[in-house]
């Protein structure tokens, strides 16, 4: 019995399918949580969706996720390089969606807690948990356009323990969904994102931030694909860029054990992380 967390998959289907024989999942005894990002820059996201929905995996949601769920409802335009029209064009697309929309932010899990792209620095993991279940609750309610046509924009950029309504729920969206560098108080960058060793002025990696007051919890994420695999003993980073033409990359929790296939570079897709 054994529990995976699988790296940004963005719609390929056929490497998932080969992480799975890789790693010998058995759905019978065996777990996997899908770190966000299952859909969209990939060839098969339509897949990718029914096979997760139909064998019951467990799953977070990343920023293309959201997407997606912005693009059915009409709050968005199609972005370049986006490869959902299948999913959109598909008989199931209601039930698809509709499973999309229950998913949370965060989970923990084994001690581990699994998220999209990362945490604010004043975040602790039972506050974390908590937020992810304000923006889960809202999703999956009857009230969940409201959210997806609010969901979108930069401000604020960083958190404070009185905001509320949309504002709040879009600092815990941006953060959980997209952060990649932040301040050391907690002002979240979204232009940069490349190498985490050139960060923006003033700012670093979330999980590199002094007094983080998530330090010392194990944290799973991916989003990040030019960082790769990185491995501390509080943050696990499996995005490693399958969709590129690079890995893809799972963690078995148990035993801290990774599992990675290569992947064949994707042809006429614009790379846009």
């Amino acid at each position: 019995m054994s529990t995976y967390a699988i790296g940004d998959l963005q719609g390929c289907f056929e490497a998932l399918q080969e992480m799975l024989a890789h790693i010998a999942f058995d759905p019978t005894v065996d777990t996997i949580y899908l770190l966000g990002d299952l859909v969209n820059r990939g060839d098969n996201s339509l897949a990718v969706l029914r096979w997760a929905r139909e064998n019951d995996i467990q799953a977070i949601l990343g920023n293309h996720d959201l997407h997606l769920l912005a693009l059915a409802e009409g709050m968005t335009e199609p972005l370049p390089g986006d490869t959902l029209h299948a999913i959109l064009a598909a008989p199931d697309r209601e039930e698809l969606l509709k499973w999309l929309r229950k998913l949370p932010l965060a989970v923990q899990i084994n001690g581990y807690l699994l998220v999209h792209a990362g945490l604010l620095p004043q975040w602790t993991i039972p506050q974390a948990l908590q937020l992810a279940a304000e923006v889960q609750s809202i999703l999956s309610s009857d009230n969940y356009r409201l959210f997806l046509e609010q969901m979108y924009g930069n401000k604020p950029a960083y958190w404070h323990n009185d905001l509320t309504g949309m504002a709040r729920l879009r600092v815990i969206t941006n953060a959980m969904t997209r952060l990649r560098f932040c301040t050391p108080d907690g002002e979240m960058d979204f232009k940069a994102k490349g190498d985490p060793r050139h960060p923006p002025a003033g700012c670093l990696p979330w999980f590199q931030i002094p007094n983080r007051r998530s330090a010392g919890s194990p944290i799973v994420f991916g989003h990040w694909s030019a960082l790769g695999l990185h491995l501390d003993s509080d943050c696990i980073a499996l995005d490693t860029g399958c969709l590129w033409g690079g890995r893809l990359s799972a963690l078995r929790l148990e035993d801290r054990q990774i599992f990675q296939i290569d992947c064949a570079e994707q042809k006429g897709i614009t790379r846009w992380r």
